[in-house]
């Protein structure tokens, strides 16, 4: 994936970033749970109760619904995929195993493991930016 920098908007990552926060904020303060997208996907996929059911279906519908939303207002930007499909399967469930063995994805961590000063997510984010500079 490349990113266009000549199309490149200060003010739309700004409005993106303050918009995640005010969400994970949200949802910390007024249901007291941590808006990490793994914990809540795999919370769907166990036996719970249905007011968990509820916000846990609603948050995800959510992260589906609001793209659509998006592009009935402004272009959405294109999408290549230059990988198979059994490639990208592999890479899901690989990425989905290692979001379950670290609690959590590294931008899960990073965006509500850090605000909450977790030490778990201060070593997860720094290990992976250590990992990730070395190649």
């Amino acid at each position: 994936m490349n990113i266009d920098w000549t199309h490149f908007t200060p003010q739309a990552a700004l409005t993106g970033g303050a918009l995640i926060g005010l969400a994970t904020s949200l949802l910390l303060v007024l249901n007291g749970r941590i808006a990490g997208i793994s914990g809540i996907l795999g919370g769907l996929l166990q036996r719970c109760s249905v007011p968990e059911l509820s916000w846990r279906a609603a948050f995800v519908a959510g992260l589906v619904v609001a793209p659509a939303l998006f592009g009935l207002f402004l272009p959405l930007p294109e999408i290549r995929v230059d990988a198979r499909w059994g490639r990208l399967v592999v890479a899901g469930l690989l990425v989905g195993y290692g979001a379950r063995l670290g609690s959590g994805c590294t931008s899960g961590h990073g965006v509500c493991g850090l605000s909450r000063m977790s030490p778990r997510s201060i070593f997860v984010t720094s290990a992976g930016t250590i990992v990730s500079s070395s190649f």
